[in-house]
């Protein structure tokens, strides 16, 4: 395992070519592959992306040859990252987000994420 100190003092774990932001994360990826191995869940993925509020632009325009092009970015889009995703053999959707900390800024901002996650996907995240 080869480790990298990541803004939150927490260390960035490399395990069977794969990173993980944090030995937790990378401990529990290990538990969800050992339940994968034994079909315990199906179709685990890592780092699923989930658009909450995309990016607004200016209007398209076309220049002076005629040519189509996209508008300026006003905000970029806003985005969840979950750490893991897999489906229990009912079906069911499990979305996990494994947290060390659950203060700062950082926390607040996944917090509104979460909510958002909740609203427009009816998601709720298993903190782990």
């Amino acid at each position: 395992m080869k480790n990298k100190k990541t803004k939150l003092n927490n260390h960035k774990i490399t395990y069977q070519g794969l990173t993980f932001d944090s030995k937790k994360e990378c401990e529990r990826y290990r538990e969800l592959k050992m339940m994968l191995d034994l079909g315990l869940l199906i179709d685990l993925q890592r780092q699923v992306k989930y658009s909450l509020i995309p990016a607004k632009r200016e209007p398209d325009y076309k220049d002076e040859n005629g040519r189509k092009h996209k508008g300026k970015v006003i905000e970029r889009e806003c985005a969840y990252i979950a750490d893991f995703v897999y489906k229990l053999p009912d079906g069911t959707t499990v979305v996990e987000d494994v947290k060390g900390y659950r203060s700062g800024a950082t926390y607040a901002a996944y917090t509104i994420k979460r909510k958002l996650m909740l609203e427009k996907y009816n998601i709720q995240i298993k903190e782990y």
